[in-house]
């Protein structure tokens, strides 16, 4: 299996070691769902959170998940990594855990390297902050973001100290959100809290266009728009340092 861009040696030794090379890239999208293609302009880091965030609990097997302590490690060593110049995260989650979520979010947000989201088929939930943590954020016309109040399952202490945690989370991913887009606080809750338009729940979906409509999200594009912003991205980066 060869994977685009890749380069076919002229002998064995360089044939060998493009072989292990292949190899490796395989087993990272297989154990991870990450690649670091190097045929391109600029080596790019490719990150994927599909299904759903997997925090403190596993899930049952037979759940597509992301694993939060897959992902840290790796953002860890994107950001450390020199040859890797930027960071591409692909997002089609249905959300999941808040708080392993909102981690990822947190650090991705904190990179120094440049970074960009493209939602395709959804970014729903806790997905709505970890598609605002990179420095640009693309989503595909076709795909939706669901925005809603913070829930809870389990068992639940009916106290008032239950529902001001709640809201105490809430106010945190909200704050992360308006900070990280351009969307500003009160329209962002109305959508989190508008009754007429989800039949067993709150909140509000959003498509691809109206998400860039309400600042949620910076514009529509799909792979090669998101690749040509984080390329651009990149360069802008390297010039700077240059000056």
């Amino acid at each position: 299996m060869y994977l685009p861009g890749t380069v076919f040696p002229n002998n064995e030794d360089e044939q060998e070691e493009e072989t292990c090379r292949q190899k490796e890239l395989t087993e990272q999208i297989i154990e991870t769902g990450s690649v670091t293609p190097e045929g391109g302009k600029h080596i790019i880091h490719c990150l994927t959170i599909v299904g759903q965030v997997e925090g403190h609990y596993i899930l049952p097997p037979q759940n597509k998940t992301t694993k939060y302590e897959h992902v840290i490690p790796q953002l860890v060593a994107i950001e450390q990594d020199p040859r890797i110049k930027g960071l591409l995260i692909i997002l089609n989650t249905v959300g999941g855990d808040v708080e392993a979520g909102l981690a990822i979010a947190e650090l991705i947000s904190g990179m120094k390297k440049p970074t960009v989201s493209l939602v395709l088929g959804g970014g729903h939930s806790i997905g709505v902050p970890l598609a605002c943590s990179a420095k640009r954020s693309l989503i595909c016309p076709s795909a939706t973001m669901t925005i809603h109040p913070v829930r809870m399952n389990g068992l639940v202490l009916c106290v008032p100290q239950s529902l001001s945690y709640i809201d105490r989370m809430q106010d945190r991913i909200i704050r992360f959100v308006t900070q990280n887009s351009n969307i500003d606080e009160a329209t962002f809750r109305s959508l989190m809290t508008n009754t007429g338009e989800l039949v067993t729940d709150v909140g509000t979906i959003l498509d691809g266009e109206r998400a860039v409509e309400t600042g949620l999200i910076d514009r529509l594009g799909s792979l090669g728009d998101a690749v040509q912003e984080l390329y651009g991205l990149i360069e802008a980066a390297e010039q700077e340092e240059r000056v």
